[in-house]
Formats: structure tokens, sequence, C-alpha cells
């Protein structure tokens, strides 16, 4: 075996926690240390010199997020892993904010673990093997977005970060999920993410289906199969989706457009596990997680007779609420440098820059379609692209640009490749000028929370403070 770079330090106040980690981690070929205290990890820090720490959140002398920012503090850069447990999932979250990797939820999933190590590993080794090469890479295009943290999930808003926190602490449960958003919002993307996060499951097939594309007289037979001779055409037996997902995922989208008689099916495999072919007098066993996902309110289509309550009590066990892009805007940036630069590799051609206008008028936007209408709005707007650049024009949004641009401040001057970032700061720094600094004026014109803007301006003024 190679020798390891990575040199790992865990700290935890627990002892049997300590021993078990420090036991694996030895396995799997890379150095450890072992501290009790956030004291102790200070000082090991200074010796053992870890590019990995994994620590626990509450620690007897602070907390993790107290080690987290002297981590931060020192010059030297290394990974921060949180351990947690379900009630701390908040602070969890804060500790992303403050810089933390990543976090796992007890009880560990290890092979999760191993795949982080691992990953460091294979990054310190590029790093060692081709320093001028990641030199070279460390120099981004003003349009570089940032690694994104669960699956193609981009963006650092508060409402996306609690969203993953719950994707996390659910993918370590083999109970079901039921996932509520709005057309487009990515549920399909969160059902991935709990699928790969889910241990021993994730080497298992993930089977998605869309449920309301299911004609009623074919829906039995394709989640649970046919038995040869069943009606009139089976020629042969055929395995249904269940059998397909055995050992995974399956996922079923738009579970409430499901005919009421094939859910109380559902009902009953959910209930033991087992299955019956159309025409089957046996029952054959299935070891599947289920993931169902709607864009209604699962209350109303209750109510209105599209799900049946009973099927609802059971699917609701873990829920996970996706939100629409209207309450993620500070997202936008950052999504648009990912699908731009997407869209470069598709079509390798170079990514263009975008205009503060046009940014502008994203965010003014109310995104009915969420995410799947941004990645086809700035698709388009990548092959009208003129000189490298997307301005409002390109978008087409019905006019909204139009209508925005018309309350920006006119003769905004800017330098020649200007960053997306860069132009966020100009758009929201003019438009307070020219609303003598109201703030709730300047949220409202340009389409966001004044949280956002406050949050915004507290990040123009750092970086001023650090140039």
């Amino acid at each position: 075996m190679p020798r390891r770079l990575c040199r790992v330090l865990v700290v935890d106040d627990e002892p049997a926690m300590r021993e078990v980690l420090q036991a694996r981690i030895e396995r799997w070929g890379f150095p450890v240390r072992t501290a009790e205290s956030v004291q102790a990890a200070r000082v090991l820090t200074g010796s053992f010199d870890p590019h990995l720490v994994i620590s626990d959140l509450v620690l007897p002398d602070a907390t993790g997020l107290a080690l987290l920012e002297h981590l931060r503090g020192e010059a030297r850069e290394r990974t921060i892993l949180m351990i947690t447990a379900y009630g701390t999932i908040d602070m969890a979250v804060q500790a992303i904010k403050g810089g933390a990797a990543d976090f796992l939820t007890k009880p560990l999933d290890y092979v999760a673990l191993h795949r982080f190590i691992a990953e460091i590993e294979d990054r310190l080794r590029a790093s060692s093997q081709a320093p001028t090469q990641a030199q070279a890479q460390a120099q981004t295009t003003e349009f570089e977005a940032p690694a994104p943290a669960l699956d193609g999930m981009v963006g650092a808003s508060d409402a996306l970060l609690r969203m993953q926190a719950r994707v996390r602490a659910a993918a370590s449960s083999d109970a079901p999920v039921l996932i509520v958003g709005e057309s487009g919002s990515g549920k399909e993307l969160v059902a991935r993410s709990l699928h790969r996060l889910s241990g021993a499951r994730a080497p298992g097939p993930f089977v998605p289906v869309n449920a309301a594309a299911i004609p009623e007289a074919l829906a039995e037979g394709e989640l649970f199969g046919v038995e040869r001779g069943a009606f009139t055409g089976a020629t042969s037996a055929r395995m249904g989706l269940f059998e397909h997902a055995d050992g995974g995922t399956l996922f079923l989208d738009e579970i409430t457009e499901m005919p009421l008689a094939l859910q109380a099916k559902l009902l009953r495999v959910l209930e033991d596990g087992n299955i019956r072919r159309v025409g089957a007098r046996a029952q054959t066993r299935c070891d599947v997680r289920l993931i169902a996902a709607t864009n209604r309110d699962p209350a109303a289509a209750v109510e209105n007779g599209r799900m049946r309550q009973d099927l609802l009590y059971r699917l609701d066990v873990l829920r996970i609420d996706v939100p629409p892009l209207r309450e993620r805007r500070e997202d936008l940036p950052a999504l648009v440098a990912h699908f731009v630069r997407d869209c470069a590799q598709r079509y390798a051609a170079p990514a263009p820059r975008i205009e503060p206008g046009a940014l502008a008028v994203l965010h003014g936007h109310d995104w009915p379609g969420n995410i799947r209408e941004l990645r086809n709005v700035i698709e388009r707007a990548f092959t009208r692209a003129h000189r490298g650049m997307i301005s409002a024009a390109e978008l087409d949004l019905d006019g909204v640009g139009i209508e925005l641009r018309a309350e920006l401040p006119r003769g905004i001057v800017l330098p020649h490749g200007v960053t997306a970032a860069d132009a966020e700061r100009i758009v929201i720094l003019e438009t307070l000028k020219t609303t003598g600094n109201n703030k709730a004026e300047a949220a409202r014109r340009l389409g966001l929370d004044v949280k956002t803007i406050r949050n915004k301006l507290k990040t123009f003024e750092g970086e001023g403070s650090a140039t």
C-alpha cells in the first residue's frame, strides 16, 4: 500500500467513538490522532498538522463551532468534517456556513466517511504530483462555480442548507421519504442524493418513475410485474419496477396522480415488503426503499380525493420540502455560473460573461418553473450570446427585463471582463443609491428580501476591508 498523505485528527469526548474511528481510519491506511476536547485539538493541530479534522459538535470545553473558528483563523488550510446527532442539525448548518466541508449524522455512515477521506487523499496526491497544474486551476475564470454540496445542489442560501441537512439526516434511515416541492425545483435531484448517501443501498439500483405518465390500465403491471398468461398478450413473465429496484431505491414522482386503487396496493407493499405480480398466486419479497414526491400540498390532495390518507401517513415518515427558486434568489449567481459552465462543456465553446443588467433581470423574475426554467433560460441565452456576453435581451423573459431595467440607474460603466459577483455588487449598490439607501425599496426592485440585502452589504464591507 502506498504511503498515505492525508493526516486525520478525530475530536470527540466519547472514548468509544474515538477508539472506533481511530481503528477504522488506521485500517484504511491513514495516519490518525485523537483528542477529547477543543483545547487538546488545538495542541495537536500544531504538532500533528492534520489535513482533515473530524470533530463532534458537542465537546466538554467548547463547541465544535469554536474549534472550527480557531482552525479557520490559522494560516494552514484544513478540511473540517462535523459529526452531529439529529437534534443538532441547526448547529450543523451553522458549521457548514462557517466553513465546514460537510457533516455526518450519528450513527456514522463509514462508507461515506471512507469516501470523504479518499477524496481528500486524491486531491493531496494530485497537488503533490502536479503543483503547477494545481496553481493554474486555482486561477479560475469569472464563471467558476463553487463545488456543489450534494449531487449538483448549487448554492449556499439558508433555505438550501436547511434542506441539505434534512437530506443527510434522512439518508441514514431506511424509512420512506416524501419530497414536496414545485415542478422544476429539483425533487429528483434530492431523491438521487438520498440514494447516493444511503450507505448499503447506494451501490444498488436507483429506479425513477413518473406515476402520472403510466396509463392506469398498465400501472399495476408496471409496478409489480406480470406473470405469463395473466391476460391476453402476456406471453412471458415480466419484472416490475419494484423488482428492478430490489436492493436499492424506487422513486415514485407525482405520487398524488397515482390511481387510488393502486395506492391501496402500494400501501400493502410498504407494510410488509411483499409484492404480487399480476396473475401470480405467490408473493415475492422485495428489499426496496421508497421515495415519493409530489408538487401538490399532500394534505390538500387527501381532501380533494387524490391521495389516500393512510398512504400519506405511511409515506410522510420523513418529509423534505424543496424550496422554490424565488425563496433562494441569493443562489442565482452560483446557479447561473453552473449552467453557463455546463453549456460551455456541452457545446465545446467559451463561457460568456453576464452583464449586470441581465443578472438584475434574473433576480427580478418570479421563476414559476424554478431551476428547470432557469436552466432553459441560460441555455437559450448561451446560444444567442454576442461577443462573449449575455445581456438582458438574450434572456427573453417576456418583458421582465425591460420593466426592471427602467428602475435601475442608467449609465453604469463597467470594466471589461466584470465577473458575476462584481456585477451583483454593482447592481445592488447602485440601486441603493437611487433609493436613498432605502434597503426595503432596493430589495423590492431587485426581487430580494431585506435580510439578503443586509447580508450582501456585510459581505461587500468584508471584501473591501480585505483589499
